[in-house]
């Protein structure tokens, strides 16, 4: 998946996978994943998905700054 925010393309397929989180198991309708990247030029993002009744029903990309990283590792 690709996404252009505020002009900056965030693309899962050209960046590397710091981090990944799943919850539940593949199929459950209330499972989902969080994956952390990191694109070549060092900016972050969240890509969120999951299964229909999952608080991530729609595959997403979130910016997010390298200084929220940390929090965001800790709250998993």
């Amino acid at each position: 998946m690709w996404k252009e925010i505020d002009g900056a393309v965030y693309d899962t397929a050209k960046s590397a996978i710091d981090k990944k989180f799943t919850y539940g198991v593949p199929g459950d309708p209330c499972g989902y994943e969080e994956t952390l990247y990191i694109t070549s030029d060092g900016r972050y993002f969240i890509y969120t998905y999951g299964g229909k009744k999952s608080k991530y029903p729609e595959e997403n990309i979130t910016p997010i700054e390298r200084e929220e990283v940390k929090n965001w590792l800790f709250s998993h």
